[in-house]
């Protein structure tokens, strides 16, 4: 019999644990929902992880092209994203006791469109039923795509381009958050635009995601010097606020996609506490966010099995430092 495939529920199950502080409210600032045609990670999916040991009070769904619409504008299909996740929004706040509820979304919208992006902003408050927070129109470029399993989709120097600040700028005005992902070689762009666009929350996504593979396969140690001074430089500006996770992405290159079993909290704790204590010195916890990143972490490791991992991190932290971390600053980010 062949061993379970990498992220399945059996292959998940392979690794249990207690959970660790079980009370303690939380809210995951970011989590995906998608149906394709042989893929799907819905409302069940979502419930099925959430409901696994620890007290997920609420979540903040964040956009992953999925459910556009398929005729329209070219720049309004992503609205049809929003309508999906707000469907499903509603259902999951009548879970009763128990059960978290999608209680904020962040959508896409083309932010080189400027000030036109105003229309599609109102496009997407219309159909998000309350819901709707902010954009993330990602950064993300590499130019050894072909070594990622999960390659950015945004064209080089996107941060630089006028039209893509004004569209920030936009945001701001409004009183919209914009969420980023990007590689870790363009944190320094990132850097220069937060300190452009001050008016406007920017919510660095995945601690830039310090890649591992490819090229960057085996200079974990001179990436992560580099990462550090400038991780410290993005933390001067006021604006930016860490949403730390996401680093079980196969991309980051712990290899935990390719084991036979997943990883177990121990493991991500000894792999990666550095980067989470890091940036939470850098940033203070006001301004850190605990994330899970499923179901695309879950091709390392399970969701209770994540947190538990969380957890342990920041064990010799105080109480209003863990609830900022855990809860706090999601809340007050995501207006939540």
């Amino acid at each position: 019999m062949s061993d379970p495939t990498p992220g399945t529920p059996a292959w998940l199950a392979q690794v249990t644990e207690e959970i660790i502080d079980p009370e303690r409210p939380i809210v995951d600032p970011h989590h995906h929902l998608w149906q394709r045609p042989g893929s799907s990670y819905i409302l069940e999916d979502l419930r099925g992880d959430t409901g696994t040991g620890h007290n997920i009070e609420k979540t903040v769904f964040v956009e992953c092209t999925a459910s556009y619409r398929t005729d329209g504008p070219e720049h309004l299909r992503p609205i049809g994203e929003t309508e999906f996740v707000a469907r499903i929004a509603v259902e999951s706040a009548q879970g009763g006791e128990g059960h978290s509820r999608i209680a904020a979304i962040v959508s896409h919208a083309d932010l080189t469109l400027g000030d036109g992006v105003e229309k599609v902003l109102n496009a997407h408050e219309e159909a998000g039923e309350g819901l709707f927070r902010g954009i993330r129109h990602s950064g993300a470029h590499e130019e050894a795509s072909d070594a990622l399993m999960i390659p950015g989709r945004a064209p080089a120097g996107l941060y630089d381009r006028e039209d893509f600040r004004q569209g920030l700028r936009v945001l701001g005005r409004l009183g919209l958050c914009y969420d980023t992902w990007h590689y870790h070689h363009q944190s320094l762009s990132f850097a220069e635009l937060a300190q452009a666009v001050p008016e406007t929350t920017m919510i660095l996504d995945h601690f830039g995601t310090p890649l591992g593979v490819g090229p960057y396969q085996g200079k974990r140690e001179e990436i992560f010097d580099q990462w550090k001074k400038d991780i410290a430089v993005i933390a001067r500006s006021q604006n930016v606020v860490a949403k730390i996770g996401g680093l079980a992405m196969p991309d980051n290159g712990f290899g935990w996609h390719s084991r036979a079993t997943p990883a177990t909290s121990d493991e991500l704790v000894e792999a990666q506490k550095r980067y989470y204590l890091h940036t939470i010195e850098c940033f203070g916890p006001e301004r850190c966010m605990f994330e899970s990143n499923f179901p695309v972490d879950k091709l390392s490791i399970s969701y209770a099995v994540l947190w538990n991992a969380l957890k342990k991190m920041v064990a010799d932290l105080s109480a209003d430092e863990k609830d900022a971390l855990f809860q706090g600053t999601a809340s007050r980010v995501y207006r939540i």
